[in-house]
């Protein structure tokens, strides 16, 4: 079995000070990870309108979003100026690649991406895109080949802009089996490889799921038959700072089991010679997490 590590890093302290973390701990185990970057501003704070959406506040309670967050990135945007995340970064996020690791794009603004693609067309979405692509290229100085669109939301559109603008392959999806999605009668050339394996802030505080053991837990998750292998999402505002010990044992757990760590770019590299399915993207909820995902209709 092979799982993939994608890091999503979402604000300008999980790039600050999650980042860092992550790196020394994958150093430890001499593992490569997909690092996808925030690069606009931190609008955290205006995420607080999903107040509405059912389940936001069970899943407020279970996580303690305020003890993984803080206190600050949650007035960004609101009461506070949300910083530009890439402009004061630059030197973290251009030591992600120095350390070898795989760098890709997450969006540009989070906040605004999340709660706004679904319903936007063409114009905003393709704004939005080279908003993050011009980020990405002004302070990594390169081309990104890869994307994971934030809280897993997108349109009809997005599949075919990301081959439009260069993307190879993507991870904006939920589901087991990687797909080349099919929107708007065509379908896109830039592949996408799913999230299969559900993450710790869905887990966390369910079930009798805590710090302590929500590593083997997910561990138990990755041993799920996959001919594909898995992909597992983290976080570099949850298993980069407060949940970096569960962090460091899912790892132990994974080692131990013999499973192989992989890039998206490793991944994708396998999947080439493999004959991969064009479907449909679908949406639907997903137990510990508020609104629907994008999924794979496989």
């Amino acid at each position: 079995m092979s799982i993939v590590l994608k890091v999503d890093v979402d604000t300008y302290r999980g790039t600050r000070e999650g980042v860092p973390r992550l790196l020394a701990l994958f150093a430890k185990y001499d593992i490569k990870a997909t690092f996808l970057f925030s690069l606009g501003p931190d609008n955290t704070g205006r995420a607080l309108k999903r107040i509405f959406r059912p389940g936001f506040f069970s899943k407020v309670a279970r996580t303690s979003v305020l003890e993984h967050y803080g206190l600050k990135t949650l007035l960004y945007g609101v009461l506070l100026p949300g910083p530009h995340i890439a402009k004061n970064t630059e030197q973290i996020m251009r030591s992600v690649v120095d350390a070898g690791h795989e760098v890709g794009v997450h969006c540009y603004d989070h906040v605004r991406w999340q709660d706004n693609v679904r319903n936007q067309g063409e114009d905003w979405t393709r704004n939005q895109l080279n908003l993050a692509m011009q980020a990405f290229d002004q302070y990594l100085g390169c081309k990104p080949t890869t994307i994971g669109a934030a809280g897993w939301q997108l349109n009809d559109f997005v599949p075919h802009l990301e081959a439009e603008l260069g993307f190879t392959y993507a991870s904006d999806t939920r589901g087991d089996t990687p797909f080349f999605p099919q929107t708007l009668a065509a379908t896109s050339s830039c592949m996408q490889i799913p999230t299969t394996l559900p993450t710790m802030d869905e887990l966390l505080g369910a079930n009798g799921i805590s710090g302590t053991n929500i590593a083997e837990c997910l561990f138990q998750h990755s041993l799920k038959a996959n001919e594909y292998g898995h992909v597992y999402t983290l976080h570099a505002e949850m298993e980069g700072m407060k949940l970096l010990p569960a962090m460091d044992q899912l790892i132990q757990y994974l080692i131990a089991g013999e499973q192989q760590f992989q890039t998206l770019a490793e991944r994708h590299a396998y999947l080439s010679d493999r004959e991969i399915p064009m479907l449909p993207i679908t949406w639907a909820e997903i137990e510990g997490r508020s609104g629907e995902l994008a999924m794979s209709s496989f």
